[in-house]
């Protein structure tokens, strides 16, 4: 298990002309492509380098997103910034470091001129380990222990709260990997006042934190999965204050990107299935039913077994499931409908491409159906040549390498953290749901031969509900993931939405859609500014799979409805082109709204509500206060 974090061995091995391309490379997007390989720390050096070389050079780097941080920790992190750098690039991050001087935590969180101050810094990565932490070691003495558990936590809690409050920033904060050896061996995390016990229980306090723009780092978790022998060295430490084993850095690098992407909506909802020697072992077409390997007493089916368990936790998790096959589809779907020993089955898959076309073919029309962007796509396939060929026609999907033992499928899979989350919401359970009736509500209009009669058929039920503290998780949730559908991108935090929500001159909306096929959750958020007598329109996101069933067209009229009733005349809207919200570009100009200024970073749009006229839409329309 070491070999899979210390390696990242579900990205690619380094091209051999990887330092030719390195020094050749002049964009965004070939850097981007460059730190998808499987690189080591000097590697992620070089990748640092040479985006500061073309930052230096003034060279537009888009569609990177540029994402300030700040780090704070009581070790030395010199040595860590280019290879958060350097990893960011994968995850299409152009990042920038604002690195605070070495066990500078108080100056920092509690000075009044913070160095983090007045940075427009988006997050603040607090890297403390348990050496910067007040633990008193106080064996066998519980009282004394749990009141030192509790003053360490408050002490993390008040820089946290501390770096927010100062800088408006969210706070990545990691919880603490444990020592090694305990000088009471096996008893020594029963033990009250142990640094063992009292670092597994203040964990416990961090991981349970529910404070706002707060995420735990599971630095804990890591170091396990890792070997804390292998984590912790005392040399590097004495010598030079380095927290950990610096050939560490690349996966250390990679979980705190893994949140950052997260946090700017780049985490991948999609996982699409390869069938034959992937989902289970043998060829459906070539074995039979009863010829291929899934199931318990076989040490090759028992692996993909377990492979289908994770995939389904997965699913419960919201991360919707397709199937993309070279094979016959009747042949292709036997084992789902048939086999005993099968986990997955039909109804889990939300879009089944079986057929003889092209892997890369097949996914495209998968995110077609799904209105996923490829960026939402994971391919798991055990074929090398078939991997290679969906990396190079559709760069933008995930595709991990496979090892040759399928025992190890499922643990690459998850290690990849393609699917890191930030929340966990009602939801989100249902996302996979979502998707999956919206691949019906696909094939139905493919079958229908009229637009009107297939949106009455729907009968779709739209509903507007201002912020409420019900909801403010899930309207931050969607605000920070929403990039196609998104028309300035702005993010806002759960404290924005409920500073929003107590404002009265803002027009807030969250919608929701039920139709024929089932509840579509919440699918569009709507922020406006009401001036007198113009209403702008700050924020407009909308879930791509509720796209051409003129939910756009019901939400203006819920605005224009409400700016008139308030004595405005006109509303203006605005448009931050990015290279992932192409699809809403003339997103105003379909609505009637006339541009009046526009730029390389923003379009203006106004719309005369005076003069509107409203139209007919087939759905039922609820209004809840």
């Amino acid at each position: 298990m070491t070999s899979i974090y210390e390696n990242l061995t579900w990205l690619p091995q380094a091209p051999d002309n990887f330092s030719h391309r390195l020094i050749e490379a002049s964009t965004g997007n070939e850097l981007s492509d460059l730190a998808k390989f499987s690189l080591d720390e000097n590697q992620l050096r070089h990748l640092s380098k040479k985006i500061q070389s073309l930052r230096n050079q003034q060279v537009d780097l888009r569609p990177l997103t540029r994402v300030k941080i700040g780090l704070l920790s009581n070790s030395t992190t010199k040595l860590i910034v280019p290879t958060l750098i350097g990893t960011a690039l994968r995850f299409g991050i152009d990042l920038q470091v604002v690195e605070a001087e070495f066990n500078q935590i108080s100056q920092v969180a509690f000075s009044t001129d913070s160095l983090f101050i007045d940075q427009d810094i988006a997050v603040i990565l607090v890297a403390i380990d348990y050496r910067g932490i007040p633990i008193l070691l106080s064996p066998g003495d519980r009282e004394l222990s749990e009141k030192n558990i509790q003053d360490c936590f408050h002490y993390l809690l008040s820089i946290v709260e501390s770096l927010h409050t100062k800088t408006g920033a969210q706070i990545i904060l990691q919880n603490i990997a444990t020592p090694t050896e305990g000088l009471s061996g096996s008893y020594e995390r029963r033990l009250p006042g142990t640094i063992s016990w009292l670092i597994s229980r203040l964990n416990i306090e961090l991981d349970a934190l529910s404070v706002d723009n707060v995420f735990i780092l599971d630095i804990a978790g890591l170091a396990a999965n890792l070997g804390q022998e292998n984590w912790h060295n005392p040399t590097l430490w004495n010598l030079a204050k380095l927290p950990f084993s610096q050939k560490y850095s690349p996966i250390y690098s990679d979980y705190i990107c893994r949140i950052l992407a997260a946090r700017f909506g780049k985490s991948r909802r999609c996982l699409i299935l390869d069938l034959d020697n992937t989902l289970w072992g043998g060829v459906i077409g070539d074995d039979g039913l009863g010829g291929i390997l899934i199931g318990n007493g076989d040490p090759t089916a028992e692996a993909h077994l377990q492979l289908q368990r994770s995939i389904l936790e997965l699913r419960q998790r919201g991360v919707v499931l397709a199937v993309s096959s070279k094979n016959e589809d009747l042949t292709a779907r036997q084992p789902f409908k048939d086999h005993p020993d099968m986990l997955l089955r039909e109804e889990h898959i939300a879009v089944f491409q079986a057929n003889w076309s092209d892997k890369a073919s097949n996914i495209k029309f998968i995110a077609d159906t799904l209105s996923l962007g490829l960026e939402s796509m994971v391919f798991l396939d055990d074929n090398p040549a078939e991997r290679m060929q969906v990396r190079r026609e559709l760069p933008e999907v995930a595709v991990p390498e496979l090892p040759n033992d399928p025992a190890l499928y499922a643990r690459t899979l998850i290690a990849a953290g393609y699917f890191e989350l930030i929340t966990f919401s009602e939801e989100d359970k249902m996302r996979a749901v979502f998707y999956q009736d919206n691949a019906k509500r696909a094939q139905k209009l493919i079958q229908s031969s009229d637009m009107e009669e297939y949106l009455k058929s729907l009968e779709m039920e739209i509903t507007f509900v201002p912020f409420d503290s019900t909801g403010q998780s899930r309207i931050a949730q969607l605000i920070s993931k929403s990039n196609q559908f998104n028309l300035t991108t702005k993010r806002y935090s759960e404290l924005d939405i409920k500073y929003i929500e107590e404002d009265p001159s803002f027009y807030h909306r969250q919608v929701r859609l039920k139709d024929t096929f089932g509840d579509n959750g919440m699918i569009s958020i709507i922020i406006g500014k009401k001036n007198e007598g113009v209403w702008e329109i700050d924020s407009w996101l909308m879930s791509c799979r509720v796209l051409g069933r003129r939910v756009e067209l019901a939400v203006l009229q819920d605005i224009v409805k409400n700016a008139l009733a308030s004595g405005a005349t006109k509303l203006i809207g605005f448009y931050r082109p990015t290279s992932r919200n192409i699809i809403v570009k003339d997103h105003y100009k379909k609505l009637g709204f006339d541009k009046v200024s526009s730029d390389t970073e923003n379009e203006t749009w106004e719309l005369d509500i005076t003069k509107y006229c409203f139209q007919e839409i087939p759905m039922v329309f609820n209004y809840r206060d």
